[in-house]
């Protein structure tokens, strides 16, 4: 269910703004979806230099990424993981191909392969701007939000969703972590900062800090109910964690 028509609108409008909002300084900015893992894929270019980031690419709709690009006269330089994800296997190593001159993108401390390996403070560069690299790690070790150099907008990978975050229960993650990412790496954002994540479940596509401080249901709490809430989800386990894991630690590149 995608909540009420009030709620739809007020999310219509918040995506409609930021979009509006990253045309006007020159950003092309468009929020991309793969419906299976429910994952978001973000394509950020400057529109003078043609530069453009893909943030979480997915190997079944890497075709679909690659003619966008190509359709808006766009030359690709990084395809960049927020992670290594478990329910999906990345499209960066298929985009490689694709889009000669593209390089994968990475946290050292995912340890999984890429062509570069970041971590906390680096840039990556695209035209006019750039994407900080904040350390999120409680997920996994190996998550970065990306964050846009006026801090208007951010890309927080599985770390914090809409209204939620991401599990702590397998891939290192650890609820204590998780806690401490977000509150001193993502609410220490501007309130009106928007905020991109991987994944959605429940048709939403954007919120902001002020919202998520505010409203999200576990991460308003102290963090020993944080921890105690994480620890007692009893999710089932990602359906194609067993081959997307080994996968992704090799850029999403298929063994033949």
């Amino acid at each position: 269910m995608l909540g009420t028509v009030a709620s739809r609108l007020a999310i219509g409008q918040s995506r409609s703004y930021g979009t509006m909002a990253a045309a006007s300084k020159g950003l092309i900015f468009r929020q991309l979806f793969e419906p299976v893992s429910c994952t978001y894929t973000y394509l950020l270019a400057d529109k003078a230099t043609k530069e453009a980031v893909l943030i979480d690419p997915v190997l079944e709709t890497a075709k679909r990424d690659a003619k966008i690009i190509t359709d808006l006269g766009l030359k690709m330089v990084y395809a960049a993981n927020t992670h290594c994800h478990a329910d999906h296997i990345t499209g960066t190593g298929t985009l490689k191909k694709l889009l000669p001159g593209c390089k994968s993108v990475i946290a050292k401390d995912s340890g999984a392969l890429a062509d570069i390996h970041i971590q906390e403070g680096d840039l990556i560069n695209f035209g006019n701007f750039s994407l900080e690299a904040r350390s999120t790690p409680g997920h996994t070790d190996g998550c970065l939000t990306y964050v846009l150099n006026d801090k208007s907008m951010a890309f927080t990978g599985d770390a914090l969703l809409i209204r939620g975050c991401g599990r702590t229960d397998f891939q290192q993650g650890c609820p204590s972590t998780l806690y401490h990412s977000v509150h001193s790496k993502i609410f220490t954002l501007p309130d009106s900062c928007f905020l991109y994540p991987a994944h959605d479940y429940t048709g939403q596509t954007v919120t902001t800090v002020e919202e998520e401080k505010r409203l999200n249901p576990r991460l308003t709490k102290s963090e020993a109910e944080f921890v105690n809430i994480m620890n007692n989800l009893n999710l089932p386990r990602p359906a194609q964690i067993d081959i997307a894991v080994p996968a992704n630690l090799k850029c999403g590149i298929q063994d033949d």
